[in-house]
């Protein structure tokens, strides 16, 4: 599960599973020493963490006071009580949206002041491919054909005092009309760019890192195609 609270990025793993080697310099067993702030630097590997850890976890990593945590690896003890507790702790909130690619380039959108990829909230009866279609037709208008699923993205956020987490299903998307293309004012949305690989690594600069976490996904698959 990867999960992205605060903007960074928390990986969820099943029991037994660990992280990459060479993906953390600093390792935490929670089932015998305390998760504290002050362990919480650079790229750390947790595990053997309860529901409990969990809590606590998320409410560090939520500081309104910056931390120096890059990113994490979380092993729990049950995976499936895991995913329960974060429905339940957080109103879940379903989203798809996509990466639409133009020959060697990919559509970016500038929104907030941040670069980013077009998406949306699903609406009631919509399975998340409709959504995603719809959102990315509706945001830049442009036609599109939808392709394989990249991956699933979870981010925590507070909207009226009430916690909230988006989960997001991406996909890959080929352009079949751009013609009438602008961006949607009304979503806030100032600007829309075909990017190449080049452009887009360094637009990812000033990006959201589950919009980096897509992009490596997405450039990890195109990789191994045979």
């Amino acid at each position: 599960m990867d999960l992205f609270v605060n903007d960074i990025p928390v990986k969820i793993l099943q029991p037994g599973e660990s992280p990459d080697v060479g993906s953390f310099n600093h390792e935490i067993n929670a089932a015998s020493e305390p998760v504290t702030k002050a362990k919480l630097i650079n790229h750390v590997w947790v595990h053997s963490a309860s529901v409990m850890d969990l809590d606590l976890i998320l409410d560090l990593i939520n500081s309104k006071v910056p931390i120096p945590l890059h990113s994490m690896a979380l092993s729990v003890k049950d995976y499936e009580a895991t995913k329960a507790y974060l429905k339940k702790k957080f109103k879940v909130v379903k989203a798809a949206g996509g990466l639409v690619r133009k020959k060697d380039r990919v559509l970016m959108i500038y929104r907030m002041k941040k670069w980013d990829l077009p998406k949306g909230k699903k609406e009631a009866g919509e399975k998340s491919k409709e959504t995603a279609i719809r959102e990315v037709e509706e945001e830049c208008n442009v036609e599109v054909k939808i392709g394989k699923k990249i991956c699933t993205t979870w981010h925590t956020y507070t909207m009226n005092k009430n916690n909230m987490i988006k989960r997001t299903k991406w996909y890959e998307m080929d352009l079949i009309n751009d013609s009438r293309s602008r961006p949607s004012i009304e979503e806030d949305i100032e600007e829309l760019r075909w990017m190449t690989q080049k452009e887009v690594y360094h637009a990812l600069e000033n990006s959201y890192r589950s919009i980096r976490f897509v992009f490596e996904e997405y450039y990890r698959k195109q990789k191994v195609k045979p």
